[in-house]
């Protein structure tokens, strides 16, 4: 089995953050989102992967990954030369694909119980009906395998029917009046028949080709399309809170380990990672929180739920349930919380008369004023 995940996507609901960034590279506790959809598929045995990229934001995906031996993968790149769709992505991957029966991972989903086993369920479904047991009747096997959640919101969703005995029998996208409250988390296995599916539906009315329609036409043309209600927790991490909800969720999961340093008046409480090269100086960390290498928090409290990347600098502020990239300062601050601060960014409170709120902000930004 093959994969793909899909990462060309521009990221519009994680403005300004994207402007200059891919939005599969935005951390949660620390770490690229896609890496751990690399993980997922590494865990499953999924090891031959292709990665769906944009012209914009390709190069720095491609750096961040590398050729995937990190994650103990091989990788290919396909280049989407403008967003068309989940089922243009699976066309323009034929070439890799092959034959192959794959698995469709969207870069930046993350869910918490992984790929093994819905992998397993259909890799077994499909060889019990190929090469059934003695004494046993064939059955078709599936041709694709969906992974469902139950939302508040199915509008939002690509969403199934499924009718009393537990067929999949329609799937619609973002429709009106929803058949059910099952939408599609975006994840999805297939063998080759939906080759043929995709080159047979058009574009539909927002100009894409969709997988749902795909989907539909293979349920049309008598395919079996097996499905699975998730049970742990699914996130699209492409708005500030969600992601900011996902970065709990998996702080949550890790554990204690301190590697950096700590002066005789800082504490590290609880449920905290300080990476290597970190420092702390007159200051607390209440966890769950992870503080990256080269970071110094100084006179400050960091509290739970924070993600601290890499070369930042934290002075005299308090800060919580927040994620900061890369290289930024937080300085005077009295609670910054609830936020996602960008790269290379500096928030601070100036002290000079007279005292006033001075701003230097691009587009699509949201600030709140204390």
């Amino acid at each position: 089995m093959k994969g793909l995940i899909l990462s060309g996507g521009a990221g519009t609901r994680l403005r300004p953050i994207t402007h200059t960034s891919a939005k599969q590279l935005v951390p949660i506790a620390n770490r690229p989102i896609l890496f751990y959809g690399l993980d997922d598929m590494a865990a499953a045995g999924v090891t031959d992967i292709g990665i769906i990229i944009s012209p914009l934001t390709g190069d720095e995906i491609r750096e961040a990954v590398g050729d995937g031996s990190e994650f103990g993968v091989d990788v290919t790149w396909i280049v989407q030369d403008e967003p068309s769709g989940l089922a243009h992505c699976v066309q323009i991957a034929r070439p890799f694909l092959g034959d192959d029966d794959f698995v469709m991972y969207l870069g930046d989903n993350m869910l918490e119980q992984g790929l093994v086993e819905f992998v397993d369920r259909f890799e077994a479904a499909r060889r019990d009906a190929l090469a059934p047991q003695l004494g046993e009747k064939s059955s078709k096997a599936p041709s694709a395998q969906i992974l469902l959640a139950r939302v508040d919101d199915p509008s939002s969703f690509g969403v199934a029917d499924v009718d009393a005995d537990g067929n999949v029998v329609a799937l619609v996208e973002k429709p009106a009046n929803p058949p059910s409250d099952l939408a599609l988390v975006g994840i999805y296995l297939f063998d080759s028949s939906i080759h043929e599916a995709v080159a047979g539906i058009e574009p539909s009315a927002r100009g894409e080709l969709e997988i749902t329609d795909a989907i539909q036409a293979l349920l049309s043309s008598g395919h079996r399309v097996e499905h699975e209600v998730l049970t742990g927790w699914w996130i699209d991490t492409g708005k500030k809170d969600p992601l900011l909800e996902c970065n709990r969720l998996v702080l949550d999961s890790l554990d204690r380990k301190i590697e950096g340093d700590l002066d005789a008046s800082s504490v590290a409480d609880g449920r905290v990672i300080i990476e290597e090269g970190a420092t702390l100086i007159n200051s607390t960390v209440r966890g769950p929180a992870v503080i990256g290498a080269g970071t110094v928090i100084e006179d400050s409290h960091i509290g739970p739920y924070s993600s601290i990347a890499i070369d930042c600098h934290i002075l005299r502020s308090e800060v919580d349930n927040t994620v900061v990239l890369r290289r930024s300062t937080v300085t005077d601050i009295p609670r910054l919380t609830d936020s996602l601060v960008g790269r290379d960014t500096a928030v601070s409170r100036g002290g000079a008369m007279p005292r006033a709120t001075r701003l230097m902000i691009g587009d699509h930004c949201h600030v709140e004023i204390e």
